[in-house]
C-alpha cells in the first residue's frame, strides 16, 4: 500500500525550489530515469538487460539513477547470494504508477514528433 503524504504542504509545492516534491520532480523527469522506467515496464531486470536496453547511458548513469529511484521507493533492487552475485531490478507499486505516466509522455511524443520538428525547421529558417 502506498503512504499518504504526511510533511508540511511547503514540502509538495512544485513552485518552491527548496521543497521535496520539487527534488523528486527534477529527479524523475531526467531522460535516463524515464527511459529506465519504461525499460523495466512490468518485467524484472538485470543491470546489463537494463544497459542493453537503454541505447547510450554508461554504467555511470544507469548506477546513479537506479540509485536514485530506488532511494525515492520506485525501483526495488534485489541481490541473489550466488556467486557471482545476481542483481534484479523490478518497478514497486509508485513505480508502476509513475511509469502510466511516462508511457503518457512517450505516447505524446510520438504523437507530436513531426510538429515539434516541422516547428524547429521554421525556427531555425
Amino acid at each position: 500500500m502506498t503512504e499518504q503524504f504526511t510533511g508540511s504542504p511547503e514540502d509538495a509545492d512544485l513552485m518552491r525550489a527548496d521543497s521535496l516534491a520539487r527534488e523528486i520532480f527534477s529527479g524523475i523527469a531526467n531522460k535516463w530515469a524515464l527511459l529506465i522506467i519504461n525499460v523495466l515496464g512490468e518485467r524484472t531486470l538485470r543491470f546489463s538487460e537494463l544497459r542493453t536496453g537503454i541505447e547510450g547511458i554508461s554504467h555511470k548513469m544507469l548506477t546513479q539513477n537506479l540509485r536514485m529511484l530506488e532511494r525515492d521507493g520506485l525501483v526495488e533492487r534485489t541481490v541473489h547470494p550466488t556467486v557471482p552475485p545476481r542483481v534484479d531490478y523490478v518497478l514497486t507499486e509508485p513505480g508502476q504508477a509513475l511509469r502510466a505516466t511516462v508511457n503518457g509522455m512517450c505516447g505524446w511524443t510520438r504523437r507530436y514528433l513531426g510538429h515539434i520538428e516541422a516547428s524547429r525547421r521554421r525556427f531555425g529558417a
